[in-house]
């Protein structure tokens, strides 16, 4: 019996936390969108990369806990980037790039606080990835969704994203589709 539950997680471009998530077994759908801006309307792409807007560039992963559990989701998101790195993901800058895990209920919030306290020891530095309560999500515009798996050659993708999914399936071999 499956248990659908949401976790929405921003760890620099969302394409890069897209293409990993969508390998992972138990995870049923992954939107890419924003979240944690003052606004209640719909941001477009240009006004978040501005990083004026307080929205950060997250994915929503939609996952059967019954495979996949809420602290597994946050484990494998502290693998796939640099959680050390304030408002940074390699070039990309700016507080849209942000590490941030959005939760969705105290249960969630518990959780993250206990994987980034137990995860600092894998990291040389501090982890500095926010924890904040859900906003609304925005889902980012239709081509930004399944980006990378469209445009697997495009020079972005072919240079960071390609050698992030191999460096992910290394340490994760385990969660993968089939």
């Amino acid at each position: 019996m499956s248990a659908m539950e949401k976790a929405t997680l921003g760890g620099g471009c969302f394409w890069c936390v897209e293409a990993v998530f969508t390998q992972i077994r138990g995870v049923q759908a992954v939107v890419s969108g924003y979240m944690g801006g003052a606004s209640e309307q719909q941001p477009t792409y240009q006004e978040v990369c501005t990083g004026q807007t307080g929205f950060a560039e997250v994915v929503e992963v939609e996952f059967d806990s019954s495979v996949l559990s809420y602290i597994d989701v946050l484990e494998i998101f502290m693998l796939s980037h640099d959680p050390t790195t304030l408002n940074r993901q390699g070039e990309d800058v700016g507080t849209q790039y942000r590490s941030v895990v959005f939760y969705h209920s105290e249960t969630q919030k518990k959780e993250a606080q206990d994987v980034l306290q137990r995860m600092q020891d894998h990291f040389p530095q501090d982890i500095v990835t926010e924890i904040s309560p859900a906003k609304i999500f925005f889902p980012a515009e239709d081509y930004h969704q399944n980006y990378y798996a469209q445009n697997p050659n495009q020079p972005y993708c072919a240079a960071v994203i390609t050698p992030k999914l191999a460096a992910v399936r290394k340490k994760i071999s385990d969660r993968l589709k089939s």
